[in-house]
């Protein structure tokens, strides 16, 4: 059966970085933009050859010798690629939900094929956030949040996207940056419960500790 309220990933949206083409299927990942494994990634691929690859670029730019970069680090990594355009860039609690949502390992870094995965997530939100954008604001309003939730696959409850819209909205109106921390959040949170529901019937019954380990970081 169908996950209720899964989000199915990224939407149907693709995107593009400057001298590549974006929106190709990442190595690992299932239909829905998901990882087929829950295992972590290795930081380098020793098959991975990075010639003409824009993103090992940035990536290299800031990572550290383990081959991973932290908050600031991805914050830094992120600002230099200018995957922004012209909104503000990312700021340093929305990066650090970016690593929570693909640190599988819990080690509080990311490594470069979970970055290109993010890449991915990243180009789709922003042709998404364009797209219901229709007024070039560079904001969007609640119920434009709410179809772009709806977009996305998730089938949830008035009150819950009332609390959403809420929690990420300033003077009414949504930042691309709290769009993105949203939609972070919103997949973080969906896949955390998911892989705990193993009759996928959206019912799962947590230990208080799993479900803070889940919740706190993100």
């Amino acid at each position: 059966m169908a996950y209720p309220g899964y989000g199915g990933g990224f939407g149907n949206f693709r995107g593009q970085m400057p001298a590549m083409q974006m929106g190709q299927p990442v190595p690992g990942l299932g239909p829905h933009g998901l990882p087929n494994e829950y295992s972590g990634y290795s930081a380098y691929s020793d098959s991975y050859h990075s010639e003409g690859d824009p993103m090992w670029t940035y990536f290299t730019a800031v990572a550290g010798q383990d081959g991973e970069v932290d908050a600031a680090e991805l914050q830094a990594c992120l600002t230099q690629s200018g995957i922004s355009g012209t909104y503000s860039p990312f700021s340093l609690e929305t990066c650090r939900i970016m690593i929570a949502m693909l640190d599988r390992d819990y080690t509080g870094k990311m490594g470069f094929n979970e970055f290109k995965e993010l890449w991915t997530a990243l180009n789709a939100w922003k042709q998404n956030f364009i797209t219901i954008d229709q007024d070039k604001s560079g904001t969007v309003e609640h119920h434009e949040l709410n179809q772009a939730i709806a977009a996305m696959g998730y089938r949830l409850s008035p009150q819950t996207l009332t609390a959403i819209t809420k929690r990420y909205s300033k003077n009414g109106r949504i930042f691309f940056d709290d769009y993105v921390a949203c939609c972070v959040k919103l997949r973080a949170l969906t896949d955390f419960f998911r892989r705990r529901d193993h009759l996928q019937q959206g019912v799962v019954n947590f230990v208080y500790d799993d479900f803070l380990q889940g919740t706190m970081t993100i």
